[in-house]
C-alpha cells in the first residue's frame, strides 16, 4: 500500500486555519480521489482532531478540560496507517517542536513524510500574532509582545523561525520532501479562487474542482480599538483555573468574533522603526531557503515586507483613549450581560432535577 504523508506544521497566522477547514469541509469528495484528511471519530472534526494529536504529541494540555487530548496521536497515526494514497496531517502548533518530537512524529507516519511549511511576510504576521494572543487571554502590549518577538523570546517568534523551524522538522530529510509555501500579498486580479488555496492544491496535487467548498470559518481580524478593550478586559479578568475553555470560548465567540469584530477601527500594523529588523529577517529565510534547496510554492519575493510611505501616519495601539474604548466596551458588557441571562442557572438546575429525583422516589 502506497502512501505519502504531507506534514503540514505551520506557521501560525499564515491561513492556516482556512487551510485545514477548506480540507476538513471536502474531506469526503477528495477521499473519493485519493486525498485524506482523517479524523478520530466520526463525531470530531479532522481540524480539531488534528489539534487534539498535536497536542498530545507535545506532551501539552490547553484548550479543554484536563486529559482532553490523551491518546489523540497515537489514533490519529492509526487512521493515516489505514490511508493510502496522499494524507495530510495539519496543525501550526507544532511548528516550534523539539527535535525528541520531530523525530518521534517522523517515525510514526512512515517512510514517506513531507513536511509543509506555509511562510508569510513578518510585517503581517506579528501584528497578528500579537492580537490571536490578546484573544488567548493574554494583557501584554503591542510594544512588550514585539520587544519579546524580537529577541526570539515569544511562541509566536519559535514559530516563525522558517530557518530554524524547518532545519528541526527536515533534519534528515532530502529537500525535495521540505516544502515552503508563501502566501500571497494578494489575489491576482485575472485569478479565480483563493490563491493560498490554490497553491496548496498545487502541492498536494489537488484539482481544485474535488474540493468546491468554500471554508466556513474566518479568524477576522480587530482593530486597535477592540484589540486594546479585550486586553484591559484580560487584565481585570482572572480565567478561573480548570474552567479556561469555558472562558475561552465566551471570549473569543461573544466578543472577538462577536461584538468587537463587527466595529472597524485602524487596522493594528506593524511600527515603522521594526521594519528595517523584519526585512533583515526576511532575507535571512530567503538565503536559507535558496541555500537549502527546498521546493518553493509561490513567490519568495511575497516573504519581503513593503515598509510604509515615510510620511504614512502610525497609530499606536497600546494608545487607544479611554472615551474612544467606551463605545465598544459597553457593546461587549451588553452582549455579556444578554449571554449571561441567556444562559441557564447551574443551581436552579440541579434544583429541578433534586425535586424530579423525589417525585419519582414518590411515584414508586
Amino acid at each position: 500500500m502506497s502512501r505519502t504523508v504531507y506534514l503540514h506544521v505551520g506557521a501560525p497566522k499564515t491561513g492556516t486555519t482556512y487551510l485545514q477547514d477548506r480540507l476538513s469541509v471536502n474531506s469526503t469528495t477528495l477521499a473519493a480521489q485519493g486525498v485524506h484528511f482523517p479524523t478520530i471519530s466520526p463525531l470530531v472534526s479532522p481540524g480539531l482532531a488534528h489539534f487534539r494529536a498535536s497536542l498530545d504529541l507535545l506532551g501539552q494540555d490547553w484548550g479543554g478540560p484536563a486529559g482532553h487530548a490523551e491518546g489523540s496521536w497515537d489514533a490519529l497515526v492509526r487512521r493515516v496507517r489505514r490511508r493510502s494514497g496522499t494524507v495530510v496531517v495539519s496543525h501550526e502548533i507544532l511548528a516550534p517542536a523539539s527535535p525528541t518530537h520531530v523525530a518521534k512524529a517522523m517515525a510514526d507516519l512512515g517512510r514517506d513524510v513531507h513536511v509543509v511549511y506555509t511562510a508569510r511576510d513578518l510585517s503581517r504576521m506579528l501584528p497578528a500574532a500579537w492580537q490571536e494572543s490578546i484573544k488567548q487571554g493574554r494583557g501584554w502590549s503591542f510594544k512588550r509582545f514585539l520587544d519579546r518577538s524580537q529577541r526570539g523570546r515569544t511562541w509566536f517568534a519559535r514559530s516563525f523561525d522558517l530557518p530554524s523551524v524547518l532545519s528541526t522538522w527536515g533534519s534528515g530529510l532530502p529537500p525535495e520532501r521540505i516544502h515552503v509555501v508563501t502566501v500571497p500579498r494578494e489575489r491576482p486580479a485575472d485569478q479565480q479562487g483563493d490563491p493560498l488555496w490554490l497553491r496548496m492544491c498545487e502541492l498536494l496535487g489537488i484539482d481544485p474542482t474535488w474540493a468546491p467548498l468554500e471554508s466556513r470559518r474566518s479568524n477576522r481580524s480587530l482593530g486597535i480599538i477592540e484589540t486594546q478593550v479585550l486586553r484591559q478586559l484580560n487584565r481585570r479578568v482572572d480565567r478561573p483555573a480548570g474552567h479556561e475553555s469555558q472562558y475561552d470560548e465566551l471570549i473569543r465567540v461573544m466578543l472577538d468574533q462577536g461584538e468587537l469584530v463587527k466595529r472597524k477601527s485602524a487596522a493594528v500594523t506593524l511600527p515603522p522603526g521594526r521594519y528595517p529588523w523584519v526585512q533583515e529577517q526576511a532575507e535571512r529565510w530567503i538565503e536559507w531557503i535558496e541555500g537549502s534547496g527546498v521546493h518553493v510554492v509561490g513567490d519568495l519575493e511575497d516573504l519581503r515586507p513593503v515598509a510604509p510611505e515615510p510620511d504614512a501616519r502610525w497609530r499606536d495601539p497600546d494608545k487607544v483613549s479611554a472615551k474612544r474604548q467606551l463605545s465598544p466596551a459597553l457593546d461587549a458588557l451588553a452582549a455579556m450581560t444578554r449571554e449571561a441571562a441567556r444562559r441557564p442557572d447551574p443551581e436552579r438546575q440541579l434544583t429541578q432535577r433534586v425535586r424530579a429525583q423525589v417525585q419519582r422516589v414518590r411515584d414508586r
